[in-house]
């Protein structure tokens, strides 16, 4: 296994992960559902044929049935967040749902602890009051919930949660987890189509986006299993900042999203968290070596 390819590969999951939302924006003129619709039709298909090539189909047959159960919840929370995000970049606030993937490490956390009876060191402890402090001063600023980052964070860390206690592969949980919402979608996509509202074949390129949309999701998370096997679990952890921040400067700078000073000091409080938790994480695994 060639150990030098790891970076490589974490910059490519990543990196891809941090410029969809140029990508999800030459959908603005369908609905965030529609978008949503494709995305796991497509994906389905995409993941279908490289497990095809990999003649690892036999492992979707043999999955048990409570298996199964587990990856219908965690397709549902799938599809609010993968839902929630295209909402949020084809509304203008990409700002937003970038807070929403810096805070979600620290949610995870949170749900260790409660739910998985996880210790939480100081410096974790730390973290989420520091983060705690920077969603409050949102809220209290601007007299509104975040409700778009919380969502997404909520609903990512679920999932990452559900997913450690079902024992499925990357690949192969996420073949089923579209194939059990694609019955769903097939159902809409017809709907659209057949009521001469869906955007699907209106236009060649959009066309092509629609069916890239499965390439799109499923590379990622190709390049991230590949990292994943040569990088350490400290090194991933610091990687996974890339997405969030190539997303925050390409609310800023490219579509000239709002950064006021209220999201300057909400912000510098959580990357303050994540500084302090990565800190600490990365102590607790030297100590532990």
């Amino acid at each position: 296994m060639n150990i030098q390819s790891g970076p490589l590969y974490a910059i490519l999951a990543y990196g891809s992960w941090g410029l969809l939302p140029i990508y999800w924006k030459f959908f603005s003129a369908a609905s965030p559902i529609e978008v949503l619709s494709h995305r796991m039709l497509w994906s389905l298909v995409f993941l279908s044929l490289i497990l095809t090539l990999q003649r690892r189909l036999s492992e979707l047959r043999k999955l048990p049935r409570r298996q199964v159960l587990g990856l219908l919840a965690t397709a549902l929370l799938l599809s609010v967040n993968w839902g929630l995000y295209i909402y949020g970049v084809n509304t203008d606030q990409i700002v937003e749902t970038s807070l929403g993937y810096f805070i979600n490490p620290l949610v995870s956390v949170m749900l260790g602890f409660v739910v998985l009876r996880e210790r939480l060191y100081r410096g974790q402890q730390l973290a989420v009051v520091l983060a705690t402090i920077g969603v409050g001063y949102f809220i209290w600023q601007f007299g509104s919930v975040p409700w778009i980052a919380l969502g997404l964070a909520g609903t990512f860390a679920l999932y990452g949660l559900l997913r450690k206690m079902v024992a499925v592969s990357p690949m192969v949980g996420l073949a089923v987890e579209t194939a059990l919402m694609t019955p769903v979608a097939l159902l809409l996509i017809f709907y659209w189509q057949s009521s001469g509202t869906g955007s699907f074949g209106s236009s060649f390129s959009l066309t092509l986006l629609f069916i890239g949309a499965g390439v799109a999701t499923s590379m990622p998370l190709l390049w991230f299993n590949n990292a994943a096997k040569r990088l350490s679990l400290a090194t991933l952890g610091f990687c996974q900042y890339i997405a969030p921040s190539l997303q925050l400067m390409l609310g800023v700078f490219l579509y000239q999203e709002s950064f006021t000073q209220t999201h300057l000091i909400s912000f510098s409080c959580i990357w303050t968290a994540l500084l302090v938790y990565s800190s600490t994480s990365l102590f607790r695994a030297r100590s532990t070596a």
